[in-house]
Formats: structure tokens, sequence, C-alpha cells
């Protein structure tokens, strides 16, 4: 015999604005297995909890509905309440009465309606529920992190210090990210290599971190606590063991003229060295899509010159397995490349630039040693114009987002150009100004009322090249759309923060959200902003959207203490709210006819196949059999399992039924 209490919240004036509390409990007391049923302002609260659990050791209740906001915001804290007072607590379900109920009507009586109707609806399927108990999953206790810029190292520092192993991999072949490339920090103006070297070499000398550098995550399986990662440790045609790192090779390198990547085309490179004078590793690589040896079989001076013996023509690509606890995802950015921007002189202007290579212009590491220069002829620009939101907030462009960074490194440039340009014009091009950090809005003040940046309301709509200068068309919209033809030695674009271009597949071999721009999405963006949906894989900077360092960093250290949290315990036990395969004695064994459409659908790869054999060893049947620990309990495989023989524990057949008969009877 059931015994139901029904407790039904006013979430405040959330619920109670709209809906008739008081006459949805009334009305409840008379449901079939209903014994008591109240109503309360915050049933979320203390007071509201307790009335809870006295009430469920007074009636001896058997089932628990509670009428409130959604279950993502307060399940767990109703089901914990119940089990403080003895009842299991997958007996306790959630009427939504906020999201599917007060916030979308404004009629009082057909909200009152509603709310009772779902409410009687979740009392049919609380009748048949069953209790459940937490899936145990054993833990290894090592992390992985994907993705070696200032968010990954810091995640991968944090998380050893807790006493943990942490594997960190990232794909170029020093760590450091776009935060290496960097002349300064706003709002400070701190060095960015000063920052930044030290927890490199921090990184790399940490006894719990080992560093897997010139590699890629080439596939993950398993579930949280017990993931298998298989990773690709590019040839880099250098034995690293060998390498004392001296600098000969790439010093006496025929190659001299290949664009490099780290000064953004800017500089030159040679076909094998470091990224920068400070990576980390300090270990060369060979690129062999531009080494002579590779391209025509001569050449071979790096070989002949390397005091240890350490090039290695014939290294190959590795493929390495290791099984970690969970994965923190921290990937980065990328900046949009001008070339998509053909309004401003084509997209191909040597004098047009981004805001990236503006800092590698700035930076005394450099291609030009600091100085600020024009990639044209090398001379010094009278007149910059920093073009802001080139590509960002613009839906036509497919980008409606705001790369959120841009205005503050805008400024941050211009007060370098007036720096070292003395006597320079600085003009910035901008819708509006946006400033929301810790001394932000100083820094931007200080751009434009002591350092004399001349700041436009507006947006330029053209750029094009006449008499060897460039002429930014553009309209101020604070004076009345007044035409201006601004003359210009040197444009440079803040343009867009973007995804990595092989996000979407990352995510789809982590099984976890991105959204329609490409940003990896977080599980709740209040109260799970470091977490996805699959568990045990967590975000850290700038891949879930665009960051600043200081956000990227918090983010990090978020994420390493939700993975010493997971990992603390020797076992991890998870919500039974599982999908399961049907199971029956000989003949039968299962329901399941081995189509394995389930598996196909499944979006966490929870699916397996499973072979039922007789006492021989002679093959029987093939059926699915649902991973407990990698099932999120999403119920696609169970809408599209062709015998039925699918069913997800909490979410039965005959608890749906039974609530939706319930619907059909009023």
């Amino acid at each position: 015999m059931s015994r139901i209490g029904v407790f039904i919240c006013h979430c405040g004036e959330n619920i109670g604005r709209t809906v008739d509390c008081a006459r949805v409990a009334e009305a409840a007391r008379d449901f079939p297995g209903v014994v008591y049923a109240v109503d309360y302002r915050y049933t979320c609260s203390e007071p509201g909890q307790a009335q809870i659990r006295d009430a469920i050791k007074a009636h001896k209740l058997t089932g628990v509905v509670v009428g409130a906001c959604s279950p993502r915001m307060h399940e767990k804290t109703f089901r914990s309440t119940c089990a403080a007072a003895g009842l299991n607590p997958y007996l306790c379900e959630i009427a939504n009465l906020r999201e599917q109920c007060s916030w979308v009507h404004t009629d009082r009586a057909v909200a009152t309606e509603k709310a009772i109707e779902l409410v009687r609806a979740t009392v049919a399927r609380v009748m048949r529920n069953s209790p459940l108990l937490p899936i145990r999953v054993p833990m290894t206790k090592r992390a992985l992190v994907i993705g070696g810029g200032i968010a990954g190292i810091q995640c991968a520092l944090d998380i050893a210090e807790g006493g943990l192993d942490v594997i960190l991999v990232e794909r170029a072949p020093s760590i450091g990210g776009h935060m290496a490339q960097l002349s300064e920090t706003f709002p400070t103006l701190d060095c960015s290599q000063c920052i930044l070297t030290p927890r490199m070499v921090e990184a790399a000398s940490h006894p719990r971190i080992r560093l897997e550098t010139y590699s890629e995550v080439e596939q993950v399986d398993g579930y949280v606590g017990n993931f298998t990662v298989t990773i690709r440790r590019k040839a880099r045609s250098v034995d690293w063991t060998k390498c004392n790192g001296c600098g000969t090779c790439w010093q006496k390198c025929p190659q001299k003229k290949i664009p490099s990547q780290f000064d953004e085309s800017l500089g030159m490179r040679t076909a094998i060295g470091v990224m920068f004078p400070q990576a980390v590793p300090n270990k060369p690589v060979i690129d062999r899509a531009f080494c002579t040896k590779f391209r025509t079989g001569k050449c071979g001076v790096c070989a002949k010159v390397c005091p240890t013996g350490a090039i290695d023509y014939e290294q190959q690509d590795e493929l390495i397995t290791e099984n970690v606890g969970a994965v923190v995802v921290a990937t980065g950015f990328n900046v949009l490349g001008k070339e998509a921007l053909t309004a401003y002189a084509g997209g191909d202007h040597p004098d047009v630039i981004t805001a990236l290579q503006f800092e590698r212009l700035a930076s005394a590491s450099g291609p030009t040693g600091g100085e600020i220069r024009r990639p044209s002829d090398g001379r010094e620009p009278r007149t910059v114009v920093f073009v802001q939101c080139a590509g960002s907030r613009d839906p036509a462009a497919g980008r409606a987002y705001c790369s959120k960074i841009c205005c503050m490194y805008t400024a941050k440039h211009a007060m370098l150009y007036r720096h070292k340009v003395h006597g320079g014009r600085a003009i910035v091009l901008c819708m509006d100004v946006r400033t929301p950090g810790k001394g932000y809005d100083e820094f931007f003040r200080r751009a434009a009322e002591v350092d004399g940046v001349a700041y436009i309301r507006s947006r330029a709509a053209r750029i094009y090249s006449e008499d060897g200068a460039l002429i930014v068309q553009a309209a101020d919209t604070l004076n009345g759309g007044e035409r201006l033809d601004i003359k210009a030695d040197m444009v440079v674009l803040a343009t867009a923060a973007v995804p990595q271009s092989d996000v979407r597949q990352m995510a789809q071999k982590l099984g976890i959200g991105y959204d329609a721009d490409g940003w990896l999405s977080e599980a709740h963006p209040k109260l799970r902003p470091v977490e996805t949906n699959t568990a045990g894989i967590f975000l850290a900077g700038a891949c879930q959207g665009p960051r600043d360092i200081p956000e990227s960093v918090a983010q990090a250290s978020a994420a390493a203490a939700k993975v010493l949290g997971l990992l603390s315990r020797n076992e991890l036990q998870r919500d039974p709210i599982v999908a399961r395969v049907h199971r029956a004695p000989p003949p039968v064994y299962s329901t399941c006819i081995g189509c394995f459409t389930c598996a196909a659908a499944c979006p966490y790869k929870a699916i397996e196949r499973e072979e039922i054999r007789d006492r021989r060893g002679n093959l029987i049947k093939v059926v699915a059999r649902v991973n407990s620990g990698l099932c999120q309990g999403c119920g696609t495989c169970v809408s599209l399992c062709r015998s039925k023989s699918i069913e997800l524990d909490g979410f039965t057949d005959e608890q749906m039924v039974a609530a939706l008969a319930e619907l059909a009877s009023t």
C-alpha cells in the first residue's frame, strides 16, 4: 500500500505568483495513495527540508513528490533529505511547477489546474517506483589534461600538488599556448613570458606530471574513473632521450626561410628547431613538410652536426595507451584569420594585421625585437588604426557572440604603440567598450585619458589601399553618422576568438557537447560551470568560450578541485538512473534481438555486445548490454529499441504509462 507525501513549494513568488499552491496541495490529498500534502513558501530551505523529514517519519511515507522548480536545480537536495529520513532517495520525484507551469502561463486558474495534473501524474509514477541502489565504480587515481596552455598548465599543477599523477598532452612541441605569444598582459602590463615561463618549467619538472608534447589524443574509451586513452606521439625525427638542446642542428639547418607559426608568419624559422627560445621542453623537432631530407632525400646536415647522434629520420608515430580516472579538456581557442575579412583590404594586405600579429611585433622575442614596424617595408607606422569586433558580434558572419577579451587587449595594444612610437597616432574604432574585470575600466581610461588614444564609436566598413597608404572608411555614430576616411600606415584587427578547428571531432571522441559556434558545453552554466554532461570529463579555459588569463586560471583550478574531489575516493557512487536490457531464464535469455540500433545511437558509447553461451561454450545469442559506468540515463536507446527490450530505471514503461494515463483521464 503506497503512502505518498506531496510537498508544494511556492518558490518565493516564482511559482506562487501564478499557481495557487494551497489549492494544489488540497487537491493532492484526494489522489490515490497520498496520505499527506502541504504547501510551503521555500521547501528547499532548511525548515522546508525538516518538514519533509518529519513527515516521512510521522506518516511512514513510502514515496515523496515535491512540486517545485526543475529537477536539475534541486532534485539532489530533496533526495538527500529523503535519505536522511531513512527513505530510499530514488522514491522521491520532482513535479516541475516552475519551468513547465508558472513560467509559461499568465492565467492563474489555468496554471493551477495544470499544476494539479502534473502532480497527479508524478504521484502515479512514484507509486510504481522501485528502490534503487547507487552504482559503485572503482577509480583509477590518475588524470589526463588535454592542452598545454596556461589553463592546462595550471590545472595539471593543481592536481599534481593534490597528490595525483597527471598526464599533460599538448599537440605543439612546447607547452605555453597563446599566452607564450603575448608581449604584456592587461591590466598590469606584466611581461607575459615572465609570468608564464616559471609555470612551464615547474610543470615540466614536477615529479607527478608527465608531459606528452607533440602528441594528440587519438581515442577515449571507458567511463568515469576508468577511462582508457590512446595518445598518438607524433614522430619528432629527434630522439629526445639523447638530445641535449644545444641548438647546433637548427643553427646549421640550410632551410631558414620558413614562415614561423609562432610569430604568426611575420618571422622565419628553420626546418628543425624549437618553437621559441623559452620552449618547454627545449628540444627540437623536424618539420617534415619543409625538411629537404624528407622532400628530396638529400641534405642531412642536422644529423652530421649533432654531437649526440639524436637525429632519427626513421622515427615513426607511436601509439601509447594510458588509464586515467578523469579528463580535463583545456584545448583553448584560436583567432580568426584576416583572410576571412575580405572587406578589409581583401584580407591579404601585409599592413592589415591581426591582434596576435601585433603581439609578436611588440614582443622583445618577436621578429622585430619589440619595435613596431610595418610588415610591408619595415618602416615605423605613424598612424595606426585599431578595429575592434572584426568578425565578432556579427550575425551576418555567423559569429553573434562577443569575443570578450578584445576591448582590453586593444587598449593594451594602443598603449604599447604610444609608448614605443612617440608622437604616433593611435585610433580605435569600436562599437562600444566592455571592461568587466577588476581594474579593467581604469586600464581603458588610462589608455584614453593618459596615453592619448583616440576612441571613435564606429565600425570599419571598408579598408582599401590608395597611394601607398591604407584608407579606413567608417561612420562616427556619436556625431550623426558622419563619414570618416582615416588615412593609416597600419591597421590592427581585433579578430574574433574562435574554437579550435577540430574541436567538434575532439568533443565526439570524448562524448561531450558543444554549441552552435563550436564552444564546448558545460553541464550547467551556474551550478556546474566546469563539468560536462559526461561524468568524469571537465572543462578549463577558453575551449568553453572566450576567456582572459585570470578567468582561465581560476577555471583551471576549479576543474582541478573537481578532479581531486572525484578521485579522492577508492570507489565512486553514481546515480542508478541507467538503462537496462531485458534478461530472462533459458530458453529465452533476453527479448533483445541483437540489432544494435541502440549502440549506433548511444551518445555515450555505453552499449556493449554480450555473448550468451551454454555450458560447453557454444554461442547461443548475442545481445546488447548497458555499461552502467558509461550510461548517463538519457533514454535514447529506450526510444529506439525495436523489440522494447530496454527500460530506464526510474522511468520504466509502467511508470510512464501510469503518468500518461492520469493525464489522459482528466
